[in-house]
């Protein structure tokens, strides 16, 4: 009797071990979609794909001069979103990566001085770089509020996940 039960988990460790499904042998990465949603599910990298990661990037300085605390200084949050998106896509390109090869956002958002968080201009600032006909890639994403960032003239701040 052992001696069956062992055969028999040596059969389902073999087929346990058989080769990759078509999808991994063919090295693709899968972005399980959500057709009702501009973001996925979710997304499967196989083995041998490169990554790049990078740090929480911030808006850039709009004006310098500006009095800090003001929205001149940074801009609203769907300027500072833009202006970190347009980071991203340059901080990619030094690497030869591009927005499509983005597979994960994690965003943090702080309130305006209204004490609101102004979700649908991060939301409109990504459908410009994002599930377009530019880039018809969609990202799987975290958007978390927050009670502020490290600099308080700051409405957002964005890490991304690349790989290919």
């Amino acid at each position: 009797m052992y001696r069956s039960l062992a055969l028999v988990c040596f059969a389902l460790l073999g087929y346990a071990c058989q080769p990759a499904t078509s999808i991994e042998e063919a090295g693709e990465i899968t972005r399980l979609d959500r057709p009702d949603a501009s973001i996925l599910r979710g997304v499967h990298v196989p083995a041998g794909k490169s990554y790049f990661y990078t740090s929480g990037l911030v808006a850039p300085v709009l004006n310098a001069e500006a009095e800090p605390g003001s929205p001149e200084r940074y801009g609203d949050t769907y300027t500072q979103s833009i202006g970190i998106l347009k980071r991203i896509q340059e901080t990619l390109a030094e690497e030869d990566y591009s927005l499509e090869d983005v597979i994960f956002l994690r965003v943090y958002m702080a309130p305006d001085a209204d004490g609101e968080i102004d979700w649908q201009a991060w939301f409109k600032a990504y459908g410009e770089f994002f599930n377009n006909t530019e880039n018809p890639n969609k990202v799987a994403r975290s958007t978390v509020g927050v009670y502020a960032l490290a600099n308080p003239d700051l409405r957002i701040e964005i890490e991304a996940v690349a790989a290919k």
